[in-house]
């Protein structure tokens, strides 16, 4: 019996899926083991590119909890990318939710205290 509370020796990382983290070490084992810059720039972006939404959300999870910086910028700028210069309905059709779940006046008070952000 192992004393820990381990019983397979194991790491236990209840908020990321398997294959999350797989994608993580992935990252991490190729930013690794790198020989030079130009080599990591180009892993990032056919790393990134070949995610799907759904995973790129789940990593940007990952990264924040498990503090992997670099991958969490990664991920953060990839969203920041996709959203650039979009509206919030344009946000919202890419992300979801589908439906606006404000009522009229809610989001009329939104669009008024954050007017900036509603700006073209």
């Amino acid at each position: 019996m192992i004393e820990d509370g381990c019983t397979d020796g194991g790491v236990p990382l209840p908020k990321i899926a398997g294959g999350v983290l797989a994608k993580v070490l992935e990252y991490c084992n190729k930013h690794t083991a790198a020989s030079d810059k130009e080599e990591v720039e180009r892993f990032d972006k056919a790393f990134i590119e070949a995610v799907d939404q759904g995973m790129l959300l789940d990593m940007v999870l990952a990264a924040n909890y498990l503090n992997v910086k670099g991958l969490l910028d990664l991920t953060c700028q990839t969203i920041a990318d996709m959203i650039q210069n979009k509206s919030v309905e344009e946000i919202r059709r890419i992300f979801g939710p589908s439906k606006n779940d404000l009522t009229p006046e809610e989001e009329a008070e939104i669009r008024r205290e954050n007017q900036w952000a509603f700006d073209d």
